[in-house]
C-alpha cells in the first residue's frame, strides 16, 4: 500500500456512511465508464416541477436555459438565482442537483435560471466557463421581462458547478459586470493541483469523488491548454472586489481544503465570506442524501445566510 491509501482521514456521519453502503461507489474515471454514466437518464422536468407553485420554459440564448418562475401575484422584482450544476465538468446536466435552487424559488420567490454548459473533455479550457458567462449576460439583458432584480441575482453552484461559479463571478468582475450580489459554493471544485491533504486522504479506494476522479475531470477540462483563474479559481492571482461569498464543504472530502483555502483568501483580500465545513460530510453530501441530519442543517444554514444578504441587497425585507 503507498501513503495515500493509509492516512488517517476524518470519518463520516454514520447516517451518511449507511446510505453510501448502498451505493456503486467508485475509485477512477476512465472514457469508458463516463460514456456509461452519460447514458443515464436527466431528472425529468415534470417531477422538477412538482410540488412547486413554478411555472417552466426552456430558452435558446448562445446556450440553452431553464427557467423556473414562481406563480406570483403584482410585479415587483424578485431575486434570480442563476445555477451551475455539478458533474466533475465531464458531466450532467442543467437539471442536475436543482432541487437545491428550487427551495430559493420556495422560500425566497426567486426565478431560477439554471445553465446548460459545454461538458469536458469535448468543450476545454475556458468554454464552460464563457458558455456561463453567455448566459449570465442574457439574464442581466432580459432582467425585466423575467421579473427580476437586477441588484439581486445570486451565482450559485455545486462541485464543478461551484468552481465554475467562482471563476463566473472572477470574470463578471474583470469584464466589468453584470452585477452580482452574491455567490454560493457548495463543495467547489476550485484547484486543478490536486495537492492538498484533503485530496491525498480520499484517494486510493471508492468515493463519491476520489482524487484519481479529481485528476480525470481536470485532466479532461485542461488538454494542452494553459490553466487560468477562470478555469481553476484557486490560482487565480487577485480575490478582492468580490461579492458576498459562502462556501460549505464536509470534513470528509476531496475539495476541504481547497475550499477552506478559497475562503482565506478572499478574507485576506478584504472580502466577505462565510465557510462552513461539516463534520462527516462527504462530497456533495446534502444533494445525495438530503433527507439526513447533517444535510438538514447544512440547507437550513445556507438558507439563513441567502436570506440575510438578500434582505440587505433590497434593502428592505421584501
Amino acid at each position: 500500500m503507498n501513503e495515500e491509501t493509509t492516512m488517517a482521514r476524518p470519518g463520516l456521519d454514520p447516517e451518511l456512511r449507511a446510505f453510501l453502503a448502498g451505493l456503486p461507489l467508485m475509485s477512477g474515471l476512465d472514457p469508458q465508464t463516463l460514456a456509461e454514466l452519460r447514458k443515464l437518464p436527466s431528472t425529468p422536468v415534470d417531477s422538477i416541477v412538482h410540488g412547486h407553485a413554478a411555472d417552466h420554459r426552456e430558452i435558446t440564448t448562445p446556450v440553452p436555459l431553464s427557467i423556473f418562475t414562481p406563480v406570483r401575484t403584482g410585479d415587483t422584482p424578485v431575486p434570480c438565482v442563476y445555477w451551475v450544476h455539478g458533474g466533475g465538468m465531464v458531466m450532467g446536466d442543467r437539471f442536475s442537483q436543482i432541487d437545491i435552487p428550487m427551495d430559493w424559488l420556495d422560500l425566497f420567490g426567486a426565478v431560477v435560471v439554471s445553465v446548460e454548459y459545454r461538458l469536458a473533455p469535448e468543450a476545454t479550457g475556458t468554454t464552460p466557463v464563457e458558455d456561463c458567462y453567455r448566459g449570465l449576460l442574457w439574464v442581466a439583458e432580459h432582467a425585466a421581462e423575467l421579473g427580476v432584480d437586477p441588484g439581486r441575482v445570486i451565482v450559485a453552484g455545486v462541485s464543478a458547478g461551484g468552481g465554475l461559479a467562482a471563476g463566473l463571478t472572477l470574470m463578471a468582475r474583470d469584464r466589468g459586470g453584470p452585477s452580482i450580489a452574491a455567490q454560493v459554493l457548495i463543495c467547489p471544485m476550485l484547484d486543478h493541483r490536486n495537492v492538498t491533504a484533503s485530496s491525498r486522504q480520499y484517494s486510493g479506494g471508492p468515493g463519491v469523488w476520489t482524487r484519481e476522479m479529481n485528476e480525470f475531470g481536470w485532466r479532461s477540462l485542461i488538454g494542452r491548454g494553459e490553466v487560468s483563474g477562470y478555469m481553476s479559481p484557486a490560482i487565480a492571482d487577485d480575490l478582492s472586489g468580490l461579492p458576498a461569498t459562502y462556501v460549505d464543504a464536509g470534513t470528509a472530502e476531496v475539495f476541504r481544503d481547497e475550499d477552506v483555502a478559497f475562503a482565506g483568501r478572499i478574507w485576506a483580500a478584504g472580502g466577505q465570506a462565510e465557510l462552513h465545513i461539516w463534520a462527516g460530510g462527504c462530497h456533495g453530501f446534502d444533494a445525495l442524501c438530503p433527507e439526513a441530519r447533517i444535510s438538514v442543517a447544512a440547507r437550513r444554514t445556507r438558507n439563513d445566510w441567502l436570506a440575510r444578504v438578500l434582505r440587505a441587497s433590497s434593502g428592505a425585507v421584501r
